[in-house]
């Protein structure tokens, strides 16, 4: 009854507090957040095909716990949401557990997301939408792009303040200095970019440390064919 998108995450939750040495019977009671990004809701749709009368399929399949059955079996008290902007979902939770933290609304907080295909009545429609890349490549900035590769999988970080990690000589793989979010607005179609919004959350998210962007020497973007 339950979405493996949910048992999943469970796992590598686990994976990702073992990783960075926290042991999670002290977490109980803390204020650690969960923010996680998940869009797909293919197994919803697969169990709700037919009448369903296990009550543990309302739960097993909403979205919204998925983030909240972490903060159940942790017992964490931080806040616990999903969150849903697509192809950026990961991204803008990691975004939302960095406010959180900045506030000191949460102390902890465990961001990423998860994304599993099982039907393929949905890959379909996107092929038949445009939106697929015909030979199955990601060609970003390429003029010759023609589409996206979906993908599964799951990723978490665990994230705390930098002086709290130092304090703490927990191990740290990066530190965040700076994080923005937008929307592109209108452009030439819903799923196309809009440069002129895509360069200004740029700007902002520089602008919000004083960073020169002249001192950037690696971007990663995320690999549609947009």
């Amino acid at each position: 009854a339950m979405d493996p998108q949910q048992r999943l995450l469970l796992e590598v939750a686990w994976e990702t507090l073992e990783d960075a040495g926290q042991i999670p019977e002290e977490l109980k009671g803390s204020k650690t957040g969960v923010f996680i990004g998940i869009g797909t809701h293919d197994y919803s749709i697969m169990l709700w095909q037919q009448p369903v009368s296990e009550p543990y399929a309302t739960t097993g399949t909403g979205n919204c716990i998925a983030a909240n059955r972490i903060s159940y079996s942790f017992d964490s008290k931080g806040p616990s949401l999903a969150v849903d902007t697509a192809c950026s979902s990961s991204l803008v939770a990691v975004h939302l557990a960095c406010q959180s933290i900045w506030t000191g609304e949460s102390e902890l907080a465990l961001a990423g997301g998860v994304n599993m295909l099982l039907l393929p009545t949905i890959m379909v429609g996107f092929s038949k939408g445009g939106f697929m890349s015909s030979e199955g490549k990601c060609k970003s900035f390429d003029a010759g792009a023609d589409g996206y590769v979906r993908g599964e999988g799951a990723g978490l970080v665990l994230l705390k303040p930098l002086s709290q990690a130092q304090a703490d000589g927990d191990d740290i793989y990066g530190v965040i200095l700076s994080s923005a979010v937008n929307q592109d607005g209108l452009s030439d179609g819903m799923a196309a970019p809009n440069p002129v919004a895509q360069e200004a959350v740029l700007r902002e998210a520089y602008q919000k440390v004083g960073i020169d962007p002249s001192q950037v020497d690696y971007v990663e973007a995320h690999g549609t064919g947009t």
